[in-house]
């Protein structure tokens, strides 16, 4: 199946008629569009040897190194019918540039690319340590178990000290595009014309406001402020104006660059990736509707109200968990899409969402649970499930088939292969 050509409507066409609540000639799918709609690698290589057959010397390439995520390159994407292509950041979470490919094995075995700015040691203790920019001489940023599939953030918190603490600090990763920056987005608008017949996802720089994968700077070789987990979610309550005072000046930063980012790529853009910070649990929202709309939706909304004045783009948040009782708040402050639609959690079965939210929010996710089926269920159980989940939310459009979140790296190849094949006779 070709995800260009398939069906009547190119991939474009199909993911545009779903961003826009029309009924496409089949399901639109993604994979590999963004850093939470992804494959771990070790199972983009056993998938693609599946599909395309067994080429030994052909290594995936690990296009986002913190969670291990693999490239879905041309040839897989087409094999495969999915529709939609991403636009990352220049620089992964460990601050390294994709270039100079270089070999890597897996603690499973598989045998990837990685960047060759990408460097790691191993401790006493057989785990693996990555470094910010590469640089060995800089204390470790991320640490991968022995035997692990991805890494985990090192904290590195320096002694807080009430008195002197200076929100800037927590900005310092933040600043206008640099002319490497626009070097590489005008090179990828090109890769993207090149692919014209894609729908494209544009992942935006410096925009996901608290976003606690991002706060621990695994980027930065000696970042300051507030940078421990546990410090950050107090700091939302007991340190609220330093929170809105960072808050604040990253949406200054982050307008500005959109501004530029939407005259670069004009409408060669259908949606944009705005926000990954998690707002739900696995039994509610993490966070009080009153608190959202207080501390993270003014600034959503600035970001959103941009992005629609100047250009047809449509904006996603990505909140993991149960986040039922904030739909209404998200709609308000101007989002378009939500990821990844964890119908595993508390309030979010999958009829009464599309039902309640289906013409106003586009479901980018909620095809098949991670938690679960696809890891440890069977190939049938995978099919059933993707067959029942599509049935419901694609019905009118508004839905982009991807899993819940990321598929990870031991998900048996049988049920991949079940999936897409689902998805396929989905199609009649």
């Amino acid at each position: 199946m070709s995800a260009a050509t398939s069906g009547s409507s190119t991939s474009r066409q199909r993911l545009q008629a779903t961003l826009n609540h029309r009924q496409p000639d089949r399901v639109c799918v993604d994979f590999g569009a963004t850093p939470v709609t992804g494959i771990h690698v070790s199972a983009v290589t056993r998938l693609r040897q599946a599909v395309l057959g067994q080429q030994n010397d052909f290594r995936v390439k690990v296009t986002e190194p913190y969670q291990m995520l693999g490239e879905l390159d041309d040839e897989l994407r087409a094999a495969l019918g999915i529709d939609v292509i991403g636009i990352p950041g220049r620089k992964s979470l460990f601050g390294t540039v994709p270039a100079n490919w270089k070999p890597f094995t897996m603690n499973d075995g598989t045998q990837v690319l990685v960047s060759g700015d990408f460097h790691v040691t191993k401790d006493e203790a057989g785990e693996t340590l990555v470094y910010p920019e590469g640089d060995t001489s800089a204390p470790p940023s991320g640490r991968m178990p022995a035997g692990g599939y991805f890494f985990d953030a090192v904290i590195r918190q320096e002694p807080i000290d009430e008195d002197r603490l200076d929100p800037e600090d927590n900005v310092e990763e933040f600043g206008l595009l640099s002319e490497d920056d626009l070097a590489y987005y005008r090179s990828m608008r090109d890769w993207l014309q090149q692919r014209a017949d894609c729908g494209a996802m544009l992942v935006v720089p410096g925009a996901a406001f608290g976003d606690i994968a991002l706060v621990p700077a695994t980027f930065l070789k000696h970042p300051k402020g507030i940078r421990d987990v546990e410090e950050w979610y107090v700091s939302t309550v007991v340190r609220q104006g330093y929170v809105r005072t960072v808050f604040e000046r990253q949406c200054e930063i982050a307008e500005r660059n959109i501004a530029t980012l939407i005259d670069l790529f004009g409408d060669s853009i259908d949606a944009a990736m705005i926000t990954g910070t998690d707002f739900g649990t696995q039994r509610g929202p993490f966070i009080s509707p009153t608190a959202y709309r207080d501390l993270f939706q003014p600034f959503h909304k600035r970001v959103n109200a941009l992005i629609h004045a100047r250009s047809s783009w449509k904006t996603f948040i990505h909140s993991c968990g149960s986040v039922y009782q904030l739909i209404p708040d998200f709609i308000e402050a101007g989002f378009d899409i939500l990821n990844p639609v964890q119908c595993s959690a508390a309030e979010m079965d999958p009829v009464r969402l599309k039902k309640e939210y289906g013409q106003d929010v586009v479901f980018w996710g909620g095809g098949v649970d991670t938690q679960q089926t696809i890891s440890f269920g069977t190939p049938q159980q995978v099919y059933d499930e993707v067959r029942q989940r599509i049935d419901i939310f694609n019905q009118d459009g508004g839905f982009v088939f991807n899993s819940i979140h990321n598929i990870q790296g031991p998900t048996p190849t049988e049920n991949m292969l079940a999936m897409f094949r689902a998805v396929r006779d989905s199609a009649g």
